[in-house]
């Protein structure tokens, strides 16, 4: 009996260790990420912390594998048609020209695109665009590029598929696309509101050029971004058809995860040709993929060693079972958390921590949703406090980077920490006033 106390103590102590080195090594960027994920995966299988059956069945998450591959198919798709950099061009002509008015034009449709599709493949899509537009207009990107990392994060906290946490989320409970909508929504829209204000004002001295530049924009001809315009009727038939199961699958009871594979199906059947397929499954951003499957047996190994469960006794003895109290210690301690580390592998730890948290509170699951839409909100919206915050913002920065334009560490920190705090002050009346 002695000896396998021992056991369980020196497992506890392993995963513990394994756990803080795979993310103190994935927070320097040092490696790869998703090599360390799974190197940390396979140590907890090998030292016997996770079981390999109850790795594979019980701790990846397969309904976020198949959303997030479902969907960077059908994006990588669409975008091969050019219709993504037309919708840019013609945004910007829409605005006259004039920068302040093109920022916050980009910056919706950055918001609404994130929302729709998710903001890291939006992201990926825009700045390059951005970058072409500025260099018409003769002004730096930064701005731009700044607003645009911003509004792809707040939007895509307002639905189940904008942002990496909220598919963990959702993939975890009952929440559909409906119920993150709903409840997220809302606040995302007044948040977005007063963070594009606090931007322009921020850089209301470098968003000035001349008319003659502002022509220039003015004359490019977006159509010419269209490659090929069979592909963007087809991608807009199927991108409308897989909003709608996203909207439906509650009703249809069909999983958000097959939907979108369903329509990556549709498309690849009826707009790639086989010399085509390829390129296409090169698409899928295979290193984020098996980060994700790492990670999840990663923290699988907290679960399974019982520190999940000793951390939420921690909480619950704070809050004392109060859900008010736990859904706004959980939201600030998301949003700082997040603003300093990768809110990917942070919520992966959470989501366990309040699941074990419902099940100590002895509570049904509406009764922890505030909890749960706490986390979304503190998560999302925290990864714009530092350039390392979220993947968005890292993508981001290293396309820019490429193009010769570098947005630095404390550059992004002036406009990112009010923006974070703003953000986390209106959630937590949101919280306070509108869901508990």
């Amino acid at each position: 009996m002695e000896l396998v106390s021992q056991l369980e103590k020196w497992q506890v102590i392993a995963a513990a260790v394994i756990f803080l080195l795979c993310y103190a090594l994935i927070v320097t960027e040092k490696i790869n990420r998703a090599v360390i994920a799974l190197a940390g995966a396979l140590l907890m299988v090998v030292l016997g912390i996770v079981d390999l059956q109850a790795a594979y069945e019980r701790h990846i998450e397969w309904q976020t594998i198949f959303l997030l591959v479902g969907m960077m198919l059908l994006v990588g798709i669409a975008a091969r048609s050019g219709m993504f950099q037309y919708a840019a061009i013609k945004t910007a002509q829409a605005a006259g020209g004039n920068p302040t008015r093109i920022l916050l034009l980009l910056s919706l449709m950055t918001a609404v695109g994130a929302a729709l599709l998710d903001n890291v493949t939006v992201v990926l899509l825009m700045v390059p665009i951005t970058i072409a537009i500025a260099r018409v207009l003769h002004i730096s990107p930064l701005p731009f590029l700044v607003s645009e990392i911003i509004s792809a994060n707040i939007g895509g906290t307002a639905t189940l598929i904008g942002d990496p946490p909220n598919i963990m989320i959702g993939s975890a409970t009952n929440l559909d696309f409906n119920d993150f909508l709903i409840h997220l929504g809302p606040p995302v829209v007044i948040i977005l509101a007063v963070s594009l204000l606090l931007v322009v004002w921020a850089y209301r001295s470098h968003l000035l050029v001349s008319r003659i530049h502002q022509q220039e924009l003015m004359n490019v001809d977006a159509r010419a971004y269209i490659v090929d315009r069979k592909l963007m009727v087809k991608s807009l038939v199927v991108l409308a058809l897989t909003l709608l199961g996203f909207f439906l699958h509650a009703v249809l009871h069909v999983e958000a995860a097959v939907v979108a594979v369903a329509g990556a199906t549709l498309l690849m059947l009826i707009g790639v040709k086989e010399e085509e397929l390829d390129e296409t499954f090169r698409s899928v951003e295979w290193v984020t993929i098996f980060f994700f499957a790492g990670l999840f047996v990663l923290v699988g190994g907290l679960v399974e060693s019982g520190i999940i469960g000793k951390l939420a006794t921690s909480v619950m003895q704070v809050t004392e079972g109060n859900i008010a109290f736990t859904s706004l210690l959980i939201l600030w301690i998301s949003g700082i958390a997040s603003a300093t580390i990768d809110n990917i592998p942070f919520v992966a730890t959470m989501i366990p921590l309040v699941q074990d948290i419902g099940v100590q509170m002895n509570a049904t699951d509406t009764a922890l949703e505030p909890v749960w839409w706490s986390l979304a909100l503190g998560a999302c919206l925290g990864g714009n406090g530092t350039l390392v915050g979220a993947s968005a913002n890292l993508i981001a920065a290293g396309i820019a980077s490429r193009e010769g334009y570098r947005i630095t560490f404390v550059d992004f920190l002036k406009i990112g920490v009010p923006v974070t705090l703003v953000s986390l002050l209106v959630s937590t009346a949101y919280v306070a006033w509108v869901l508990v």
